[in-house]
């Protein structure tokens, strides 16, 4: 397994490199660590002649700094990648390195959701990315666990989340890790009603598709594999997660948006309030092409 991280120098990028570290660690796997730098442009090069150079240089020392970050027992390499567009060339390096998880961290200037920050390349690259991406929430060089305890995986109530439950059973074999599945019910995703037991009826058959959808996807599962599965209810989707027990080390994955295209991501409404309240990485799945 490869892991691309993308780098910048900031807190951001070096939550990202932690983040990679932690996962590299867990799931036995080689980091790349790439900075995306602009090509040199007429302007740059009429101020300054050997701006292309000076730029290149910065950017050398700064994947230093970031190397140096990595502990010794993990594998890493560095790149530098000339792009105007930042998502644009970190795909490219998705796609040349043949990265397996792109890592990337949140921006000072970008808008806050909680811990996590999302700034314009991480938006991007999540509603673009080929491959999985891991979001490393603000601070986590400081708070992050050295390796992964247990991997939760978010399951809707409607079908189609067969590639999300797949990546949940490999990821949990390379690491070793317990998984769970959790379904979360939302008062706020009911239809309006005229009375309590109205609402409450819904809820309750809510509930009841929540845990056939995490019993068909414990069903997909190898025999044998560690699981266990919970639904949190709350008025909000926020309120929700915020009822969910979060220890040091877990990390959450959640499927695309039925809007991705195929072998893309594509950020859902969900996921994206799950992002307002939680402090543990989250770890974004494309669709395929067999998800219904």
């Amino acid at each position: 397994m490869k892991l691309l991280v993308a780098y910048i120098a900031t807190s951001g990028g070096a939550d990202a490199v932690a983040l990679g570290v932690c996962l590299a660690r867990t799931f036995h796997a080689s980091v790349d660590i790439t900075l995306v730098i602009p090509p040199d442009t007429a302007s740059h090069a009429a101020d300054t002649p050997d701006f292309a150079e000076l730029l290149e240089e910065q950017a050398h020392q700064w994947l230093d700094e970031a190397r140096a970050a990595v502990p010794d027992d993990i594998s890493v390499q560095t790149h530098i990648t000339v792009e105007e567009n930042a998502a644009h060339g970190l795909i490219k390096e998705v796609e040349r390195l043949r990265a397996t998880i792109l890592v990337v961290g949140g921006s000072g200037g970008g808008i806050l959701v909680g811990r996590h920050s999302l700034g314009s390349v991480v938006n991007d690259l999540l509603h673009s990315s080929p491959v999985p991406v891991a979001l490393a929430p603000s601070g986590f060089r400081y708070t992050g666990a050295p390796r992964i305890r247990e991997l939760t995986t978010a399951i809707g109530r409607r079908p189609g989340a067969e590639t999300l439950i797949d990546t949940a059973a490999q990821l949990g074999t390379a690491g070793d890790l317990p998984l769970r599945f959790l379904s979360l019910v939302s008062r706020d995703d009911m239809p309006g009603h005229r009375s309590a037991d109205d609402e409450q009826h819904a809820m309750e058959s809510a509930v009841t598709l929540a845990q056939q959808a995490l019993d068909t996807a414990g069903s997909r599962l190898p025999d044998n594999t560690p699981i266990t599965t919970s639904i949190a209810q709350g008025k909000s989707i926020e309120d929700a997660v915020g009822t969910v027990e979060w220890h040091a080390g877990d990390v959450i994955m959640v499927g695309s948006s039925r809007l991705a295209a195929p072998k893309r991501l594509f950020l859902g409404t969900t996921a994206a309030k799950m992002l307002r309240v939680l402090a543990v990485p989250m770890i974004v799945v494309p669709r395929h092409e067999s998800d219904a």
